[in-house]
């Protein structure tokens, strides 16, 4: 148990917190990341990369076990509307979806004939449509997945429509594009280039992206996006999360003694915060809410 600190800089965010302590309900992850909630069966799903394996956490029993193990890497990972797991695999260089009966089906692995790099992170629109990060980590090295080259030569934020098919380059200036999250009213996205230490936001013209602006920059830099109820964006850094308004101001932060990678709403209510940070899940109860999907 560690004490929870919520730091505020702007009298907006006075008022947030939740339990006194962060509950580290796990501790022997070498880099985690992908947390993705399944409110049906209160359960988490998130990614160990480097020890290539999937963990499950219970939020009944407060037990992690391996779910999947190899696991070509996994990175990001979502919920579909249909209630399925949507990953990234580093390894495998590809997109996934569990089915309900436990098989796997794969939606990209490739863009005009060529492999793509690394798929990092991944989000689903209400419509159906996938839309997912592809820089290069994961070919870099060994260590979060398999040294390799990059075949498209650049890295891009796909979409892949309702009924699959190709997947198109929605965006195409990043250096290295991480976490993205939708608005809650899907209008507009957000999207970390993690080598530039910003955010990004985009207008959501149907199937394209207008804009792209620098939205949100800090030197500690930026990993995975979620929203709360209240439009706020939270976003996962080297210090721990830090909210935003929805007009860009940075509100406060929870700091964390390790570097948060990704955090999920889980929970009855979705006042579960589930933090990935290094080598461990911390959970908090909090006073707020997740984004409701559409």
């Amino acid at each position: 148990m560690i004490p929870a600190r919520f730091e505020v800089l702007d009298e907006r965010f006075a008022g947030t917190g939740g339990d006194r302590f962060l509950e580290q309900v796990f501790d022997r992850g070498r880099w985690l990341e992908g947390p993705a909630y399944a409110p049906a069966a209160r359960v988490l799903l998130f990614s160990d990369i480097p020890n290539d394996r999937v963990l499950r956490y219970d939020e009944v029993s407060g037990r992690t076990d391996v779910f999947a193990t190899p696991a070509d890497f996994p990175n990001g990972r979502t919920l579909d509307p249909q209630g399925r797991f949507v990953s990234c695999e580093h390894g495998a260089r590809r997109v996934t979806r569990v089915e309900h009966d436990g098989s796997t089906t794969v939606l990209a692995d490739s863009w005009q004939g060529r492999r793509l790099n690394s798929p990092n992170d991944v989000v689903v629109r209400s419509d159906g449509s996938i839309w997912f990060t592809d820089p290069s980590y994961g070919i870099h090295t060994d260590y979060e997945g398999h040294r390799g080259t990059s075949e498209i030569g650049a890295r891009h934020v796909f979409r892949l429509g309702p009924d699959g098919g190709e997947p198109e380059v929605v965006a195409d200036d990043f250096v290295q594009p991480n976490g993205l999250a939708f608005s809650p009213d899907e209008r507009h996205l957000y999207v970390v280039d993690s080598d530039q230490h910003t955010i990004r936001l985009f207008d959501v013209d149907g199937a394209r992206l207008r804009g792209g602006a620098v939205w949100a920059a800090d030197d500690l830099g930026y990993d995975g996006l979620r929203f709360d109820d209240g439009g706020r964006l939270w976003a996962a850094a080297q210090d721990g999360v830090h909210c935003y308004h929805p007009d860009g101001t940075l509100l406060g932060k929870l700091l964390v003694p390790e570097i948060v990678a990704n955090l999920e709403f889980g929970g009855p209510q979705r006042n579960q915060l589930y933090l990935t940070a290094t080598t461990s899940l911390y959970t908090l109860r909090v006073n707020f809410r997740g984004a409701r999907p559409r």
